[in-house]
């Protein structure tokens, strides 16, 4: 019977050191699961955030054909892994239709989740063992995480308290994991914490190789992959703030806070 491990969430607990993990062991790592990472979806990756941002029925119906497709480009495998954080939709903080701003994954998730696991049967069959894995962090440190990145990534003029304040009481990657798990009952989920797995060498990539029963013996020779997307210095948030409040371009702002991440003094 094939388990399918679907890593669909959520964005910055850790996503992108954990599929570079995966990337570069993935031959290491192939006696025991096949992985799928970001690059690997065709544009069911894409399409899945499209729909969170335009919640549309014919964009929902665009992932469902995408990830069909990609679904019947891979072989058979025992154990696969797929892992794109874009399968829960839109990162909290861009911009739905209309303008309002993402402040949940919980709407898109169910439903892009829905999907995925109606294809995952269709394509091995209602006998296939499927579990949705979803990394969190603690809130705080997440929304914080997430303001810098779009800092840096888009035009957001929010400080950190006024963007803070969009957010529900209480709610962050962890509970809306728990959401998830009644959702999507009987189907397992499994979630990690990034906080949980700071002193581990192999960081949350370790409980998605405990799902894929990877003996002890097969990891101790695997890559380390560096930190990926870590935050930057206040000074540096602040200088993207400032940017973003100007009236400057697209192409002009994007072009200094380049210059901001790579000074000429980094470039010898």
């Amino acid at each position: 019977m094939t388990h399918v491990i679907v890593h669909a969430g959520f964005h910055k607990t850790g996503t992108t050191s954990m599929q570079n993990f995966f990337r570069q062991n993935r031959l290491a790592l192939s006696p025991y699961f096949d992985y799928y990472g970001q690059r690997d979806f065709l544009n069911a990756g894409a399409a899945a955030r499209l729909y969170a941002q335009r919640p549309f029925p014919h964009r929902l119906h665009r992932f469902r054909t995408a990830f069909r497709r990609f679904l019947a480009s891979i072989p058979d495998y025992d154990v696969i892994v797929l892992s794109r954080e874009s399968f829960s939709g839109g990162m909290p903080g861009h911009r739905k239709l209309g303008g309002r701003m993402i402040t949940s994954y919980h709407q898109a998730a169910i439903k892009l989740a829905r999907v995925i696991i109606a294809e995952l049967r269709r394509r091995f069959g209602r006998d296939v063992k499927i579990t949705f894995f979803y990394t969190t962090r603690n809130r705080e440190d997440w929304i914080k995480s997430v303001h810098g990145h779009l800092l840096r990534s888009i035009n957001l003029t929010d400080d950190l308290a006024a963007f803070t304040a969009r957010f529900p009481a209480l709610i962050g990657p962890k509970e809306q994991a728990q959401r998830m798990v009644g959702a999507l009952s009987p189907t397992a989920v499994v979630t990690a914490a990034l906080e949980d797995y700071a002193d581990d060498p192999h960081g949350t990539a370790t409980a998605i190789m405990d799902l894929a029963n990877v003996p002890g013996d097969a990891r101790g020779d695997l890559i380390a992959a560096p930190h990926a997307n870590q935050g930057q210095s206040g000074e540096l948030r602040q200088a993207f703030l400032d940017l973003n409040r100007t009236r400057l371009s697209k192409p002009e702002r994007k072009a200094r806070k380049d210059q901001l991440l790579n000074p000429p003094s980094s470039r010898r």
